[in-house]
């Protein structure tokens, strides 16, 4: 999914992104559009990671020096670090298509 290059962007508008031929602009959408699925709607918090934050300097390969949200590459969107909490948490959005 082409998400990934998008983190600020959230998956309610970027599934509307459509290239000129009308097809849906990621990758992943247009193959199952090819397939003739339909945008159903986008799942928000499809899937929520957390742990603490040397787990997640760990996991992403970067320092959280503060608290706050961070681009890590490859997220859908960004990791919120809490270090007074020792917390770090991604909630990763989804979309749910229908094939017809």
């Amino acid at each position: 999914m082409a998400k990934a290059r998008y983190p600020l962007t959230p998956m309610e508008r970027f599934v509307t992104w459509v290239r000129r031929d009308g097809s849906p602009f990621d990758p992943w959408l247009r193959t199952h559009h090819r397939m003739g699925a339909r945008i159903l709607c986008p799942a928000e918090r499809s899937m929520t990671v957390t742990g603490t934050v040397d787990e997640w300097q760990r996991w992403a390969s970067m320092e959280f020096p503060d608290s706050g949200s961070y681009v890590v590459p490859g997220a859908l969107v960004p990791v919120t670090i809490d270090r007074e909490a020792d917390l770090g948490e991604y909630v990763e959005p989804n979309v749910w298509m229908r094939h017809l």
